[in-house]
């Protein structure tokens, strides 16, 4: 048992192993969670779940497959060391944070749900000579005016130390789902509201001013996830209708809307979209090793990137030494996403 963050406790189920990559069969779950809740009453066997399941993930040896982490490397443009990046410890743990979310008393649809946000506090860096200690558990179940939030925490060490290395916080929206009892959600920032239009989100990232009230200049004014001043475009990334699969090839996360037109189209794109942690993990490999060993790493996902698309990319370094980053439509102010990485002490 452990601690929730509610004060109760949350039972720990050991698991032999991290499900597979692939996570065919999460999916298909899901999709059929899915069709179960078309039907209440009917198909369900009972009323649905309105809490969290307070039950903990924990996979304690997990091995780091050299020949994966090489191709995470090639294709998020990381450098090929032992260093495993902060965005590839985040593909090893998304399988068990998906386990939670498709069981039969997690509360919420998990296909059609928005990743908003995510969050990553490296504390030190993980080796491929590292034997990974991996939990996930969901937390935060709150209301928000599109729907309803959650955050699945996942948590990493290298299994001959006690201490945390990497903890990533992803925060889901579940738009139109609404559970009673919930407290409202704070006030969230421009890019993290379904209203308007988050990285996932049913958008087809073409309509109305997403862009409105970034301006073209320095990037004195943006940071993590705030609308002010976009920077000047370092780069630019030239996206074709193969990114979504082959990040899905990498990652293990084949969600319909990244696989095709075809399949986006059942849950209202016009097309396919870029996984959001694939700009996410691009853009933490712009930034390079001038993030040095220890950091925080915060993206807000606003307008998808449907497929293929041209992305222009800026970053800029504060004088504190924090790099802030913006994606936005390449020719227009239209932002896809902004974020930022901050050392820590």
């Amino acid at each position: 048992m452990r601690t929730a963050p509610d004060g109760g406790l949350m039972r720990e189920q050991v698991l032999d192993q991290v499900p597979s990559p692939s996570l065919g069969s999460l999916y298909a779950r899901a999709l059929g969670r899915t069709a179960r809740a078309a039907a209440p009453g009917m198909l369900s066997g009972g009323p649905s779940p309105t809490t969290l399941p307070q039950v903990c993930y924990t996979v304690p040896r997990v091995p780091v497959d050299h020949a994966h982490l090489a191709e995470y490397q090639h294709l998020l443009g990381e450098a090929g060391t032992d260093e495993l990046p902060a965005g590839y410890v985040h593909v090893l743990g998304f399988p068990l944070a998906m386990n939670l979310m498709v069981r039969a008393d997690f509360p919420l649809p998990v296909l059609g749900m928005v990743h908003v946000a995510n969050r990553v506090e490296q504390f030190h860096p993980l080796s491929t000579t590292d034997t990974l200690r991996v939990q996930a558990r969901a937390q935060g179940l709150r209301a928000h005016r599109s729907g309803t939030q959650v955050d699945l925490v996942v948590e990493v060490a290298a299994q001959e130390g006690p201490e945390v290395a990497w903890r990533g916080v992803s925060t889901y929206l579940a738009k139109g789902t609404t559970l009673p009892g919930l407290a409202l959600a704070e006030p969230v920032k421009a890019g993290q509201d379904g209203s308007t239009g988050s990285g996932e989100a049913v958008d087809d990232g073409d309509s109305g001013a997403a862009g409105s009230g970034h301006s073209r200049g320095g990037a004195g004014g943006n940071d993590a996830g705030g609308r002010g001043v976009l920077p000047e475009a370092t780069a630019v990334w030239r996206l074709t209708p193969r990114t979504g699969r082959r990040y899905a090839a990498v990652s293990g996360d084949r969600n319909p809307i990244h696989m095709s037109a075809l399949s986006a189209r059942a849950f209202g794109f016009p097309r396919a979209i870029a996984h959001g942690m694939y700009t996410a993990a691009r853009a933490l490999a712009a930034v390079g090793p001038a993030r040095g060993p220890a950091f925080t790493w915060q993206i807000d996902f606003a307008k998808p990137v449907l497929l293929p698309s041209t992305v222009s990319f800026g970053q800029a370094r504060t004088d504190s030494g924090t790099y802030t980053y913006a994606g936005w439509k390449a020719g227009s102010d239209r932002v896809h996403f902004t974020g930022s990485v901050r050392p820590l002490p």
